[in-house]
């Protein structure tokens, strides 16, 4: 009867509505079982809204737990992050030497994961507290460079499977001309190895490839008039799929982890999928080979209407919108 329980509250999402947060016991409860999924990229999500996080490995989630994050003036930032620093014995240098057991730092200006107090609602310092069983069981699991979203609603990540789409009819207008000076910039020598995570921002009409919070690449893209309708991030999963890719066409389809950051809204009528296919969206063809053949288990996509600015702490590539 346990492990069928853990089972159902283990499964993953099926996208159809905004889920509820978990049944869990208490305010510190948590479920873990990784014996689901033993291998694989891992993703974790932190929902401010359900005070809970999410564990997944190769698509399948393996926990969850409840957690205590940023107070009133002291919030929790939303966006995708990756895991900078771990530290089993960790003090913080800001907060009167304030214990942070099995410490993994998402921002150099403060803000990490933790084993701490769970009163049930924010109340930490920016920080995400966890049980401190729960936040050895994770520590155990997970690398630098690993990646977390942190977001304001709640949302649950679901497979994006790869699909066909025919070219939309009465397009409002053709992808505007190239300027001159838009020549796309690869340099993955900058940082060679490790997860990468990828932005295209359709406000900036921008892609940007951020490889261990150092730039790697940045190309324009071409769009047709409107753009996309609030923020999506992927994160590419083991195996691939079975038609070919849509930006590579002489490659396989990838297998996307969907994360719909503003699931509850109404469904936004643009879709990047349908957008490559029909045209209206384009990205310069040598770049995306090139960030194809970069691609691993553990890249993270963010699709965003959103200008992109550079955080003066650290150049990671962040969103405006994000009140860092």
């Amino acid at each position: 009867m346990m492990f069928a329980m853990a089972l159902s509250l283990l499964a993953p999402y099926d996208g159809q509505s905004a889920p509820p947060a978990l049944p869990l016991s208490g305010p510190a409860g948590f479920v873990w079982n990784p014996a689901l999924s033993p291998a694989g990229p891992v993703l974790v999500v932190a929902s401010l809204s359900n005070q809970q996080l999410y564990v997944y490995r190769n698509g399948i989630r393996i926990g969850a737990s409840g957690i205590s994050t940023g107070k009133t003036g002291y919030e929790t930032p939303v966006g995708t992050y990756t895991i900078l620093q771990k530290e089993r014995e960790h003090y913080s240098n800001i907060y009167d030497n304030a214990p942070m057991p099995y410490m993994e730092r998402l921002t150099w200006s403060g803000v990490a994961l933790h084993a701490g107090s769970l009163p049930g609602h924010p109340a930490s310092h920016g920080c995400i507290r966890l049980p401190l069983a729960f936040a050895e069981k994770l520590y155990a699991i997970t690398t630098t460079g690993a990646t977390l979203v942190i977001v304001d609603k709640a949302s649950e990540p679901m497979i994006l499977r790869p699909t066909s789409f025919l070219p939309a009819s009465g397009s409002s207008g053709a992808p505007p001309e190239m300027a001159d000076d838009t020549a796309p910039t690869w340099l993955p020598e900058n940082s060679p190895s490790g997860p990468m995570s990828i932005v295209l921002s359709t406000h900036s009409q921008e892609v940007v490839v951020v490889r261990n919070a150092t730039e790697i690449g940045r190309a324009k893209v071409e769009m047709a008039s409107g753009q996309a309708q609030g923020t999506r991030a992927y994160m590419l999963l083991e195996g691939d799929g079975d038609e070919p890719s849509l930006v590579v066409s002489d490659r396989p389809a990838l297998r996307w982890l969907d994360l719909d950051l503003e699931r509850g809204r109404p469904a936004p009528a643009w879709d990047p999928r349908a957008e490559i296919a029909s045209g209206r969206l384009r990205i310069p063809e040598d770049f995306a080979r090139k960030v194809y053949d970069q691609l691993v288990p553990g890249t993270t996509l963010v699709i965003t209407d959103e200008p992109l600015a550079k955080s003066p702490e650290s150049g990671r590539i962040i969103l405006q919108a994000d009140g860092q």
